[in-house]
C-alpha cells in the first residue's frame, strides 16, 4: 500500500503553468502540493546547463500584455531581469531576411523580378482568397500571397510540424501570428518611429523584451524557493502513475509511489497522458479521444564555439531544405551570462522530430557532428571553431493542431463538466500552443476558481485580444471571463 498524503490542492507539473497556479494559491495562504516527473523545475521554460554554459529550450521572451503575469515576473525576479534587443532573421536562398519581414530588406534580398511576382501574388490573394480558410496554408496565403507563403512560411513550418501545411489547422496561424499581415508589415516599416507601447505593439513586431540574466529557469527556481517557505510543497522525480476518480470528481493522484488526496486538482500534463492514467478507466469515448492528440518533439544540439559576436541575432529561422536544422539560437545574445567564458559562444541548433524516429534516436556524438557540419554549410561558423557540444531531447514540446485535436478537446470538456474539481492549464494541459504568459494566465485563473471565482479557462485564447494585439489585459478586462 502506497503512503498517503492529503493536501487541499494537488497540482501536476512544475512548468510555468503549474508553478504559477501554486504561486497564486500561496499568496492567499492556500496550501498545495506540486508533482513533477523530472528532477528540475521549469518544464519547457527551464534553463539547461553544461560545463557552466546555460541554454534555453526554444527561447523565451519575457514580454506580455497581461498585467497579472508581468506583476508576478517582477515580484519573483525584480532586478534579475535585463532588457534585450530583439533581432531574428530568416535564412533563405543563402541570404538573410529580417523577421518580421521588412519590405525594403525583402525587396533587396528577393530581387526586383521576384518582388514583383510576390506583389502580383498578394493582389491575387486579396482579390480571390481561398475559401474556406481551414488550414495554415490557406490562412497565410490569403494574407501574404502564395509566393511569399512558399518562400517564407512553407519550408520552416513543415520542418517544425513534420506534416504538410494544408494538414495544420488555420487556428494555429490565427493564434500565433494574429494581427500580422503584409499591410501591417509595410505600415510598421514606414510609419514614424515612436517608443513602442504595450497598448499598441503587435507581439510579433516587438523590438525588445525582458529576459532573466541567467535564463528563464532562474524565474522558476526562484518561484520554487518562494513556494517552499509558503507551505506549498514541490515534489520532484514523482511521475504520475494514476489519477483516481469517481462519479463527479477526482479524488487523488498517485505519483512516485505515493498517493496525494485532495479537494481540488490542476493538471498541466499532456492531455493524452492524463486520459491514459485515469483510474478506473474512463468511458470508451474518452479513451478513444486520447488518440486524437498528437505532439511534435524536438532536440537541441548545444555547441560551444570559440569566438564571440558570431552573428547579431537572438535566433535564426533556417528555411533551407539542404539542412535538417530548423532554428539556431545564439544564447550569448539573450544574455551575456549564459556563457562562462566571454571569448566563447553557445549556440543551440534545434531539430524538430517525432520521438523514436531516425533523428530522435541518432547517437549524441553523431548529432553534434551533424550540427558542426550544418553550421559550416550555412556559412555561419567555421566547423573547426566548435570545441564541445551536448544534446538535449524534449518530448511533447508542441501540441499539433491537426484534423483530430478539436474532436478530442470536445470529448475532454464533456468529461470535465462531470469532474468540476479538475482544471486543465498550460500548453499541453489544454493542447494549445500557448506562449509562457498565456499558460501562466490560465493557471492564475484556475487558482482563483479554487478561491471562489468562476473563470472559463477555455475562453482565454478564444475571445481576448491580448495575444498579439489590442490593449493590455487588466484585472478589469478579466471580469468578462468570470461568469
Amino acid at each position: 500500500m502506497s503512503a498517503t498524503a492529503s493536501c487541499p490542492v494537488v497540482i501536476i507539473g512544475v512548468g510555468p503553468a503549474g508553478l504559477t497556479a501554486a504561486y497564486e494559491l500561496s499568496k492567499h495562504d492556500r496550501p498545495c502540493v506540486v508533482l513533477e516527473k523530472d528532477s528540475t523545475v521549469g518544464g519547457l521554460a527551464r534553463t539547461a546547463q553544461y560545463k557552466g554554459y546555460l541554454f534555453d529550450i526554444g527561447g523565451h521572451r519575457f514580454f506580455t500584455k497581461v498585467s497579472l503575469v508581468e506583476r508576478m515576473w517582477h515580484e519573483v525576479l525584480g532586478a534579475d531581469f535585463i532588457t534585450r534587443r530583439r533581432l531574428s532573421r530568416i535564412y533563405y536562398n543563402s541570404k538573410f531576411f529580417h523577421y518580421p519581414l521588412q519590405p525594403v530588406n525583402a525587396l533587396v534580398g528577393l530581387g526586383i523580378l521576384e518582388s514583383v511576382r510576390c506583389g502580383f501574388s498578394y493582389l491575387a490573394a486579396r482579390l480571390f482568397p481561398q475559401r474556406p480558410e481551414q488550414d495554415f496554408e490557406a490562412w497565410v496565403s490569403n494574407r501574404f500571397g502564395r509566393r511569399l507563403f512558399n518562400i517564407f512560411f512553407k519550408t520552416y513550418t513543415e520542418k517544425v510540424w513534420g506534416i504538410p501545411c494544408n494538414q495544420i489547422r488555420a487556428e494555429w496561424a490565427a493564434q500565433r501570428i494574429r494581427g500580422l499581415s503584409l499591410v501591417s508589415l509595410v505600415w510598421n516599416a514606414i510609419r514614424p518611429r515612436r517608443k513602442t507601447s504595450k497598448q499598441r505593439a503587435i507581439k510579433t513586431l516587438i523590438h525588445e523584451f525582458e529576459y532573466p540574466r541567467r535564463g528563464p529557469g532562474m524565474m522558476w527556481t526562484k518561484t520554487q524557493e518562494l513556494l517552499e517557505v509558503r507551505n506549498c510543497r514541490v515534489v520532484l522525480e514523482a511521475p504520475v502513475e494514476k489519477i483516481c476518480w469517481g462519479p463527479g470528481r477526482v479524488t487523488a493522484v498517485q505519483a512516485g509511489g505515493r498517493v496525494y488526496s485532495g479537494d481540488y486538482f490542476i493538471s498541466s500534463m499532456p492531455i493524452r497522458d492524463l486520459i491514459e492514467r485515469l483510474d478506473p478507466q474512463p468511458p470508451e469515448s474518452l479513451r478513444r479521444a486520447a488518440q486524437d492528440f498528437h505532439y511534435r518533439d524536438f532536440l537541441t544540439v548545444a555547441l560551444m564555439v570559440r569566438g564571440k559576436d558570431l552573428f547579431p541575432d537572438n535566433w535564426i529561422y533556417v528555411h533551407d531544405r539542404r539542412v535538417k536544422v530548423g532554428r539556431i539560437q545564439n544564447y550569448n545574445n539573450w544574455s551575456p551570462e549564459m556563457s562562462p567564458d566571454p571569448e566563447t559562444t553557445c549556440l543551440g541548433l534545434e531539430y524538430f522530430c517525432f520521438e523514436g524516429d531516425e533523428l530522435w534516436t541518432t547517437p549524441d556524438h553523431e548529432l553534434i557532428e551533424l550540427g558542426r557540419r550544418e553550421l559550416g554549410q550555412l556559412g555561419l561558423v567555421d566547423p573547426a571553431r566548435v570545441i564541445d557540444g551536448t544534446v538535449l531531447r524534449i518530448e511533447k514540446a508542441y501540441p499539433i493542431y491537426d484534423a483530430t485535436y478539436q474532436r478530442g478537446l470536445a470529448e475532454v470538456r464533456r468529461f470535465l463538466e462531470n469532474a468540476p474539481n479538475l482544471q486543465l492549464v498550460g500548453r499541453n494541459g489544454m493542447h494549445r500552443y500557448n506562449n509562457q504568459d498565456h499558460s501562466m494566465l490560465t493557471a492564475i485563473l484556475a487558482a482563483r476558481n479554487i478561491l471562489g471565482a468562476r473563470y472559463d479557462l477555455w475562453q482565454v485564447n478564444v475571445d481576448s485580444e491580448y495575444q498579439e494585439e489590442g490593449a493590455p489585459l487588466t484585472e478589469e478586462e478579466l471580469m468578462r471571463l468570470n461568469h
